[in-house]
Parts: C-alpha cells; structure tokens; sequence
C-alpha cells in the first residue's frame, strides 16, 4: 500500500462519484489511470467512427476497465448496449461495471456515507452518457 495518491487530487471528473471511487482506490494503494483509451465500436461507410466508448477507470495491475454508472436503471439500456458491443468487438479486453447501488454500497462500507447521500434520487443522474 502506497500513501501516495495515484494520480494528483487536482484531477476533473465527470460525475462525483467518480472522485470518491478514486478515493477509495487511493486509499487502498490502487493504481489507477481516470478515462486512459476510448475504444471505437461504430463506424460509418467512409471509416468515420460514429460510436466510441471510453471506460471511467483502468486499473492496470489487475488489467481491468471499471465503468461507473448513477443513470436510473431503465437509463442504463445504452450504457449496457455499448459494454456489450465493446466485449463483442474486443474480447480480450475485461470491464465491469458498478451500478449507482453499487457504488452506494461500497461509499458506505468504506465510511462515505455523506457523499454516497449525493448519489442518490434524480439530482445524481446528471450525467450525459
């Protein structure tokens, strides 16, 4: 374990949660690297890439994208959608995925019980997929 953060506190997030899952990936030592590769699943019939996704979190030591989502679940069908399409398309490549109850949970168990409050109701769901 490493009392040094992995990556400089000054760093932008997308979406709170986010920074609190760094947290909790710093505190334990983790190395991580915040959106490093967006990955291609679209094209159009020129080559133009007309669909991308890039994972919230790689975590190289285990080799592993972490996405994060607090959409509503009926709002997840996309974010699934292109998880699917980015296991279809790249094989070798491992994610998962941590739903909003999820990421509440594990706020919790690791004593943010303050900001996993800021993750829940529709307020939590401003984010653009």
């Amino acid at each position: 374990m490493t009392d040094q953060p992995t990556n400089p506190p000054s760093k932008k997030f997308s979406h709170p949660s986010e920074e609190f899952f760094a947290q909790i990936l710093d505190y334990y030592g983790i190395e991580w690297v915040y959106e490093p590769r967006t990955f291609p699943l679209e094209y159009d019939a020129t080559g133009r890439v007309t669909e991308a996704f890039a994972p919230d979190f790689y975590l190289p030591q285990q080799d592993l994208y972490v996405e994060l989502t607090t959409l509503r679940p009926k709002l997840n069908i996309i974010k699934n959608r292109r998880i699917k399409k980015l296991q279809a398309l790249y094989p070798e490549i491992k994610i998962k995925l941590f739903r909003r109850r999820d990421l509440r949970n594990l706020m919790i168990r690791f004593g943010l019980d303050q900001e996993a409050q800021k993750i829940i109701g529709t307020h939590a769901q401003n984010r653009t997929i």
